[in-house]
């Protein structure tokens, strides 16, 4: 259990990484945010279900 939430914690962090990067650089882009909408909304989704699912794993660790 203990290797799945450091998993789930590291894949939080990475995807914060990649959206931190990335939604400046797509909403600077010259077609802004009409072309990279969908895709940054996925990302949020993601980030959103992986907060969910590392508060979920924490509480069967402690």
């Amino acid at each position: 259990m203990i290797i799945a939430f450091q998993s789930s914690v590291f894949a939080l962090i990475a995807i914060s990484f990649i959206l931190v990067i990335g939604v400046p650089v797509a909403l600077a882009s010259p077609s802004g945010w009409s072309s990279s909408k969908n895709i940054l909304f996925s990302g949020v989704s993601l980030w959103i279900g992986s907060v969910l699912l590392v508060g979920i794993l924490n509480s069967f660790i402690s």
